[in-house]
């Protein structure tokens, strides 16, 4: 069991642990520089993308559906085989995704700013 002094001791730490944090967030400059380089990395990606979708990917996504269907026999259950067809499926779109969750735009965005800011003045 846990006595009264230890709960307030673990309770000073975590607040001292989220001032903390806070002071760090505060401190931390407000503008950021994520994915305004990396060019060197482009032929890695390039690689990794054409194996998965490529000839290479298709091959291990038929591997991984082949096992789910042998291990859907086996355990005769269909649970196996769709883990199988979803890693496949999952494998040769992950690239697609992470690009079009990485450079994801909204658009008309420039007409939604301004709605919004009409709403939120009322005029």
């Amino acid at each position: 069991m846990v006595n009264a002094q230890e709960k307030g001791m673990n309770r000073t730490v975590a607040f001292g642990f989220a001032l903390l944090a806070a002071a760090v967030f505060a401190i931390t400059p407000d503008s950021a520089f994520a994915g305004t380089g990396g060019a060197s990395f482009d032929p890695i990606w390039t690689d990794l993308k054409e194996w998965m979708q490529g000839t290479l990917g298709r091959i291990v996504a038929a591997a991984i559906v082949i096992v789910g269907i042998i291990a859907g026999v086996a355990r005769q259950s269909l649970m196996a085989f769709a883990i199988g067809l979803f890693g496949g499926f999952g494998m040769y779109y992950t690239p697609d995704i992470l690009e079009n969750v990485v450079t994801a735009t909204i658009a008309g965005a420039d007409a939604a700013t301004t709605a919004v800011m009409v709403i939120s003045n009322g005029l």
